[in-house]
């Protein structure tokens, strides 16, 4: 099993959910927003996925005989600003992958894709049957892909799972592997490093169609994000007969508002979380939740950490034991 991106936060979560289920892992990772640290399980190639003869070497040297792709960028607001970058290796790194893949005839692929494909929902939860309608170049690329797999299952015979997940946080329950991105974007380490002293939080704009007046969103752990992959990439495991290729969406289906995931941070850590009031950021949907019915009744898979408390208590023990992340 090859892993792109297997040193990033999801990607490494995935590895050792792979490890544990018993399969051979090989980790590729270019290192760009990787962590050498977080490869704790399995070999690692360090490359570039825009290397396609690097990715078939690894490929073939490894015996490689499935794939999950997680190379990629995910800042949205950096995507608004830099679409080339987002373009040329979210969207040129995953067809390199593929072309690697179809030269060396492996035909099982789980895609990291995103709720971004879908744009401002015109209805929540949100289902796959949703239309895909992006508002910035992470969620172009992503579904660029996506349309993509379809034709390449048909030519090469590459069955594939996009897997559409929504807000991914927490960290690996027994205290392995966490988040360290640089700079933080997510709203949980923002909120728990605003109780130690990093920059006050600034949540934006409470003004939106909810309860309390700031966004909701759709939080799912990251191991139950891992388990997930793991499940898809057994359900293609069982055969062309039995093969489930498509797109599924993995959340909870409870979405949690900005001022929820505060007061979550203040119960767990027993810290007060200092923010200030934002103006609203431009393309922020008021609500995004996600229906997972589809991916219970092909993967049997439901999360088993739920609870934002769980969620952020996860996140809050990593931050403890690597206050600098992988850094120390």
């Amino acid at each position: 099993m090859l892993v792109t991106g297997g040193a990033g936060y999801i990607g490494s979560h995935a590895a050792k959910a792979l490890s544990t289920a018993g399969h051979r892992v090989v980790v590729f990772d270019s290192l760009v927003a990787g962590h050498r640290e977080a490869v704790k399980y399995g070999e690692f190639v360090k490359g570039d996925v825009l290397d396609t003869a690097a990715v078939r070497s690894a490929i073939e040297h490894h015996r490689v005989d499935a794939v999950m792709h997680f190379a990629a960028f995910l800042d949205v607001a950096e995507s608004v600003r830099e679409p080339v970058k987002y373009y040329r290796n979210n969207v040129a790194g995953a067809l390199s992958v593929l072309e690697a893949m179809a030269a060396e005839h492996v035909q099982a692929l789980v895609f990291s894709s995103t709720c971004a494909t879908y744009g401002e929902p015109a209805e929540t939860p949100i289902t796959e049957a949703h239309p895909q309608r992006p508002i910035n170049s992470y969620g172009e690329s992503k579904l660029a892909i996506e349309r993509a797999l379809p034709h390449y299952e048909r030519a090469y015979g590459i069955q594939a799972i996009a897997l559409r997940y929504f807000n991914a946080a927490g960290a690996d329950p027994d205290g392995e592997l966490g988040e360290d991105h640089e700079p933080e974007i997510h709203l949980i380490p923002r909120a728990i490093d605003a109780t130690t002293g990093g920059p006050g939080l600034q949540v934006f704009g409470d003004d939106y169609p909810t309860p309390d007046g700031t966004c909701l969103r759709d939080y799912i752990h990251v191991a139950d994000l891992a388990d997930a992959h793991v499940r898809a990439l057994e359900t293609l495991a069982l055969g062309e007969a039995s093969g489930k290729s498509g797109a599924y969406n993995i959340g909870t289906g409870r979405p949690q508002s900005v001022r929820e995931v505060i007061s979550a941070v203040e119960r767990v850590t027993g810290r007060t979380v200092p923010w200030t009031l934002a103006p609203r950021r431009a393309g922020d949907p008021a609500v995004l939740c996600a229906s997972a019915d589809k991916a219970r009744a092909a993967f049997g898979w439901t999360p088993r950490f739920p609870s934002i408390d769980d969620i952020v208590r996860t996140a809050w023990a990593w931050r403890q034991t690597h206050p600098r992340g992988y850094g120390g």
